[in-house]
């Protein structure tokens, strides 16, 4: 499979709705909130298959020690070949050495953070204020 993975921030808001409503994500309820999300991150990674936008990442970071990762998201009849490995792959070129890397994962995405390195952080406990209903 022919995947460029680009910074670009040039990414047309369409796009993006259809990458998260076909993820069932309730942020595509808010497109112009998530668009700056996106757009305003510390870093934005994007998966094309030709033109088409077939993934997504963005990192929130103090750009020194910690980094948060908010968003991974990859097309569902994309998911499972490696589009996800190659985002996360760029992130870890830029995040790598950081002294902490935080995300919070459910679902089918929890062994995907495993195999790549992730794991319970201690004793914690996730919290959150969430405004959706798909978890």
């Amino acid at each position: 499979m022919n995947i460029t993975i680009s910074d670009t921030r040039n990414i047309n808001i369409d796009d993006i709705l259809t990458l998260y409503r076909a993820n069932g994500w309730s942020a595509a309820d808010k497109p112009h909130e998530l668009y700056r999300a996106l757009i305003n991150s510390h870093t934005l990674i994007s998966a094309w298959k030709e033109d088409r936008l077939i993934g997504l990442g963005n990192a929130i970071s103090d750009g020194h020690l910690v980094v948060y990762y908010p968003h991974l998201l990859v097309l569902p009849d994309y998911q499972g070949q490696g589009v996800g490995q190659l985002i996360l792959e760029k992130m870890q070129d830029i995040y790598g050495h950081f002294h902490m890397q935080m995300l919070t994962a459910d679902g089918k995405a929890v062994n995907f953070y495993k195999k790549n390195g992730f794991e319970r952080a201690g004793e914690t406990e996730p919290m959150w204020i969430y405004k959706g209903n798909e978890h």
